[in-house]
């Protein structure tokens, strides 16, 4: 098993690939990371009116 610092890597790595658009966010306490958000954005192409 790898150290609690792999394991918080390795989890980033795998949230960052599953988004195609978004952000991550990492909260960094005392030198340690404490909290992660992930915000995805959703994209749709945009549409031409017809006339």
């Amino acid at each position: 098993m790898g150290s609690a610092k792999d394991i918080i890597i390795e989890k980033l790595l795998e949230d960052v690939q599953k988004i195609q658009y978004g952000s991550v966010i990492i909260t960094v306490h005392e030198g340690e990371i404490t909290q992660v958000d992930i915000t995805e954005k959703k994209r749709f192409p945009a549409s031409k009116k017809q006339k």
